[in-house]
């Protein structure tokens, strides 16, 4: 094998500046087109973020009426969402007045609902002319946050729902439903717990935004440089370092972000040259990353956004869905490095030598202590506290700890040393622009949960879950498999339109109840609607992370998304053995930390196990790749054999095993005979 030399940690240059920007316009697309503010204004809005991320991290453990909460959380949101996004492309990096009057109307309802005191909530069953002045004008500031952030899509469908509610009567059974008036509406979306104010803006106020504080001190404190850096150390020297690489690194950056286009852009700079000199086409290369960046959704300890609302629907602990994340992440990156391993063979790939700056051992005894940053939201949720506390005291371990190295501090040394004033010091800090981040990061996705939470109030109102479910159940004959298979396809269909979060909130209250209906339990039931709607990251026209990665790799978007999908599609096989038998929830470790002492290890490990070979199996068969190339006939036995071992039945394990052992004894002959 030929042997090529590549600089390690740092951004080749056959990433040009031009791919750089097509891949920050998929970050856009996802996260708001943002203004670039400068002098007074630029240090206005960063002192908004500061306080915004303060005064999450004071709730964390003081006590807050949570309508309160809940309130000043979206004043917030929508203030900065109106000055840090501009209303369109050609109003960029300046702030209209409009913007203003805008900014401070949202500011507005929230002072008015708290200043009313509790009478305001009491008459919500008839609310006066101001309620209703302040309520729409809410409603109709969220609508625009949403399109600012997340663009017309979700605005539209939002829009759609409340349209349902105003005009019911005039549907045909068996969507129909008495119409509410505007008074109503505002009633039950303004002036409750039940709208706007709702489960969705409750998970942004409490957990959302204090992970998103956490993910950036990690940034900040070099921890995201670091994971990447001992990846490709722990990696380098073999054909496989290439992929392993990009898998190991996705997981370790991902993790702690739960963002999978921020994760494949990250790691496309400085992976993307690498993948192509091993021998990955444009296309492979750009699937490979994205694949490896929507891991990061999936991957605890924070996943996406959705993984948060699991727990509040469930009224659950988070540390429960972080468990029962765990075995499926394992099993998605397992498909990945099984993918990564037929490459090698399939396309021949050469070697790839690193020129490592630092051994990952070295990498390890200088840095370690962003792992011990990266565990400790577990270890405290293990040792009893709440999800608040822990990613509180988690962000308080990542700042304690960056000072054990001059690099990562997130104060400056030099303040402490009396070098430069104490403002100085502090202003310019990696902490104000950790405090400023976590705000900012959090923006498009607040402003979805206060739209979908309208979306949730208009399906509370008017029992649109209920109808919905029974529709699929009638269609699909009471069959669990076809209520499963309709129901991936619904929340498939969703997350073509919308992001995972608003994906998972839609279909959590419409389809989830059709899967519980046939006695599938409610964690499994949420958990397979989560997976199916991080389907929206790679399927178009909403595939943005793939869209990202043939930004960097020069790739064409759409064969790019299709290689992502050959990558990801043996590990989104899995989630229907959450739900076809109760022995596949097994995967999911039971559900529930009080449960998992009584569990039965043996068919965790079966089942754990069943799902491995399945997964390689479908990965050999879509790859038409094993040990060598696969003939027809191994490669249909490969794939029916993939589906037999992911549906739990014993039956269909049986046979899919003796396919498999057929498939492997086929190669080993052959291979014995071509020796021969």
């Amino acid at each position: 094998m030929s042997e090529d030399v590549t600089l390690l940690h740092k951004p080749a240059a056959e990433v040009s500046a031009e791919a750089l920007e097509r891949a920050e316009e998929m970050i856009e697309r996802e996260e708001g087109v943002q203004n670039k503010h400068s002098g007074w204004l630029a240090a206005f809005v960063t002192a908004v973020a500061v306080v915004m991320s303060l005064f999450h991290l004071y709730t964390a453990y003081a006590i807050v009426r949570p309508e309160h909460l809940r309130a000043i959380h979206l004043a917030f949101v929508l203030f900065l969402s109106f000055l840090i996004f501009p209303v369109a492309r050609r109003f960029r990096h300046r702030v209209m007045w409009w913007d203003w009057l805008l900014a401070l109307a949202g500011v507005a309802t929230t002072v008015y609902l708290i200043a009313g005191g509790d009478e305001f909530f009491d008459r919500s069953i008839l609310p006066n002319d101001w309620d209703i002045v302040f309520g729409v004008a809410l409603a109709l500031l969220i609508l625009e946050a949403m399109r600012r952030t997340t663009g017309w899509i979700l605005p539209f469908v939002t829009s759609c729902f409340l349209l349902y509610a105003f005009f019911g009567e005039i549907l045909p059974a068996p969507w129909t439903h008495k119409d509410y008036e505007i008074p109503r509406l505002i009633g039950h979306m303004y002036m409750t717990l039940e709208g706007i104010y709702g489960t969705a803006i409750s998970v942004s106020s409490t957990l959302i935004i204090l992970f998103t504080i956490y993910g950036a001190f990690l940034q900040f404190s070099g921890a995201g440089k670091f994971y990447i850096d001992f990846s490709f150390s722990a990696m380098g020297g073999k054909p496989t370092s290439a992929g392993r690489t990009v898998t190991l690194a996705s997981f370790l950056l991902g993790g702690p972000s739960g963002s999978g286009v921020a994760t494949t852009v990250t790691l496309g700079a400085v992976a993307a040259p690498m993948l192509a000199k091993v021998g990955y086409s444009k296309d492979e290369a750009g699937g490979l990353l994205a694949a490896g960046g929507l891991g990061a959704i999936i991957s605890p300890p924070v996943l996406g956004a959705a993984a948060f609302l699991i727990a509040e629907f469930l009224k659950i602990s988070y540390l429960d869905v972080v468990l029962m994340a765990t075995i499926p992440t394992c099993l998605y990156y397992l498909a990945l490095f099984i993918m990564v391993e037929i490459d090698v063979r399939k396309f021949g790939m050469k070697d790839v030598r690193f020129e490592q700056v630092e051994s990952a051992w070295s990498l390890t005894r200088k840095y370690w202590f962003h792992f011990l940053s990266l565990v400790s939201i577990v270890a405290f949720m293990l040792m009893g506290f709440s999800p608040e506390l822990s990613v509180f005291w988690a962000t308080v371990v990542a700042l304690v700890t960056s000072f054990l190295h001059r690099d990562c501090a997130l104060i400056s040394y030099d303040l402490f040393q009396g070098k430069s004033v104490i403002w100085r010091g502090v202003a310019g800090s990696g902490l104000i622009k950790a405090l400023d981040g976590g705000s900012r990061a959090v923006l498009n996705v607040a402003a979805t949960c206060a739209g979908a939470g309208l979306i949730v109030g208009v399906v509370t109102l008017t029992g649109l879950g209920l109808k919905f479910s029974s529709i699929v159940l009638a269609y699909a004959g009471n069959s669990l498999l076809l209520t499963a298979v309709y129901t991936s396809l619904i929340v498939w269909i969703v997350g073509l339109a919308v992001p995972v979060t608003a994906s998972y909130i839609i279909c959590a209250v419409i389809a989830a109840p059709a899967l519980i209906a046939l006695n599938v339990p409610e964690y499994a039931a949420h958990m397979f609607i989560f997976y199916y709607a991080v389907l929206s990251e790679v399927s178009p026209p909403t595939a943005l992370s793939p869209f990202a990665a043939a930004a960097i790799t020069g790739g064409d978007p759409y064969k790019t998304t299709l290689q992502c999908w050959k990558y990801t599609a043996p590990a989104f096989l899995v989630p229907f053995m959450f739900v076809l038998d109760p022995s596949g929830t097994g995967l999911l470790l039971t559900g529930s930390m009080k449960t998992l002492g009584d569990a039965d290890w043996g068919a965790i490990a079966l089942v754990t196990f069943t799902a491995a070979i399945g997964i390689a199996a479908l990965a050999g068969g879509l790859q038409g790749w094993l040990f060598k190339r696969t003939s027809l006939a191994e490669r249909i036995m490969l794939v029916v054999a993939g589906f037999l071992l992911v549906y739990p039945n014993a039956l269909f394990d049986v046979i899919g095993f003796v396919l498999v052992a057929l498939v492997v004894a086929m190669q080993w002959l052959r291979r014995e005979t071509a020796r021969a």
